[in-house]
């Protein structure tokens, strides 16, 4: 059966389903193709879940505490794993559920379920169904890694998906790779109670982070009792009696972990590989992401890719940026670029680090006379009051443009303060319009004006 549309949208993850509400509401027939679950990753395995997961671990970290705050708690407290994980599960099902309703309500949206295939620049095939357009927009997302380690294939692992369907606490959990999914895991799974070992390769827990980024991390997480091992130079797997032996071979410390249960994280890979891609002559790279020049289209015309399936940016907001940046261009004569989008992500341990821009080591790199200013939180009245105190904000700017070039804050309401920078940085004002600001006290907010004032050249 042949289907003819104005524009195909293959995939309803952050960018699919909002790109397809503009193209319909300007009168065009779209196809929207999702083989799994509508909402993506975010909805599904990402965002939503884990974070709901997070807050359950949080509570059950303050009640711990509660003698601190003048509350008695009787302890041991118990988690109900059940419970927690239905709670999860109904977050995400209600969030899967209103997209699915929005998108099956939306006029001139066709909502087609299966998997998607290329069989040529203009067609795809899905089951006995021919659907042709001349604009087809792939938002196909990825999945997690699975690196062909020693033995991986004879025990028992877990992902980022998979561990969602756990509705117990593990003894163990080895945790293998120092990723933002892989440090929150363990430090959720600590305090609900399992013991935690993660292993990474690097000598540094956060590859991509700076230093003191990374050993604070570090000092945050073997506070609450994880066993870091960093500068693992021989990761492999074997079955054992209590569950899995993860060879380690570190430079000190014993050289294997025995875990009741092993997370593997250590990145992400595109679902690229059985979209028959070849045939529409689309370009990937080594790992399978698709390229694009700045305003995601991609080497074949008609044909863009957004999202993390383009590999520039693995991120539900640079998701929904990539479809911000197409949905302007295309539809409102816009001409807005990729390479516009200032970086800024967050870590959800706790407390949080919020980061945009560079980091100190990468402005060194550029060559700059930098300025740069760090302030430890318990400088700060709000983590003072709150008795979380861990962490640091740091600043770096340009000393001759005065632009601020990158932020970190770790620390208590980190991913929500780092956002006065972020949009200072989006809007190419010197730091100084900042620094004299007046802010809320008593707020995190309130020290980055003084944090600005402190700048100083790196020595």
């Amino acid at each position: 059966m042949n289907q003819f549309f104005d524009a195909i949208v293959i995939g309803a993850g952050q960018a699919g389903p909002s790109l397809a509400g503009r193209l319909t509401a300007t009168g065009m027939k779209v196809a929207l193709i999702e083989r799994k679950f509508i909402g993506g990753t975010c909805v599904n395995t990402g965002c939503m879940p884990t974070k709901t997961l997070i807050a359950s671990a949080y509570a059950a970290h303050l009640a711990r505490r509660g003698t601190e705050y003048g509350i008695e708690i009787e302890c041991p407290i118990k988690i109900d794993m059940k419970r927690v994980k239905a709670r999860a599960e109904t977050v995400l099902t209600n969030a899967r559920t209103n997209v699915e309703k929005w998108l099956r309500s939306m006029d001139g949206l066709t909502v087609i379920e299966g998997h998607a295939r290329f069989e040529s620049m203009d067609t795809v095939r899905v089951g006995e169904s021919q659907l042709k357009a001349p604009r087809i927009f792939l938002n196909v997302g990825g999945r997690a890694s699975v690196p062909d380690l020693p033995g991986v294939g004879t025990v028992a692992y877990l992902t980022n998906t998979s561990i969602l369907k756990l509705d117990i606490i593990p003894r163990h959990l080895v945790v293998v790779g120092g990723s933002y999914i892989g440090l929150e895991f363990a430090q959720m799974y600590r305090r609900f109670g399992a013991e935690v070992t993660i292993v990474e390769r690097s000598p540094l827990l956060i590859a991509r982070e700076g230093e003191d980024v990374s050993e604070t991390v570090r000092e945050i997480l073997t506070d609450e009792g994880i066993v870091v091992r960093t500068t693992a130079t021989c990761i492999g797997f074997k079955p054992h009696s209590e569950g899995v032996m993860v060879d380690i071979d570190c430079a000190s410390g014993e050289p294997f972990a025995v875990g009741s249960h092993v997370l593997l994280a250590v990145g992400r890979r595109p679902n690229t590989d059985d979209l028959g891609l070849d045939k529409a002559g689309v370009s990937v790279d080594a790992r399978g992401y698709i390229g694009v020049d700045d305003s995601l289209a991609t080497n074949v015309p008609g044909i863009w890719a957004l999202g993390d399936c383009n590999g520039r940016g693995a991120f539900t907001h640079t998701s929904y940026n990539d479809y911000e940046i197409v949905a302007a261009n295309l539809l409102d004569g816009g001409n807005r670029r990729m390479t516009d989008r200032i970086p800024a992500y967050a870590l959800y341990i706790d407390p949080p680090l919020g980061r945009v821009g560079m980091s100190e080591t990468e402005a060194v790199r550029t060559g700059r006379k930098l300025l740069v200013a760090k302030r430890p939180m318990t400088q700060v009245g709000r983590a003072i009051e709150k008795g979380e105190t861990k962490g640091f904000m740091k600043v770096i700017a340009d000393a001759e443009t005065k632009q601020i070039l990158g932020a970190a804050i770790l620390g208590v309401g980190g991913d929500e303060a780092i956002h006065g920078i972020l949009d200072m940085m989006n809007a190419r004002v010197t730091y100084p319009v900042l620094q004299w600001a007046v802010p809320i006290h008593p707020t995190v907010s309130e020290l980055i004006p003084t944090l600005l004032g402190d700048l100083k050249p790196i020595v």
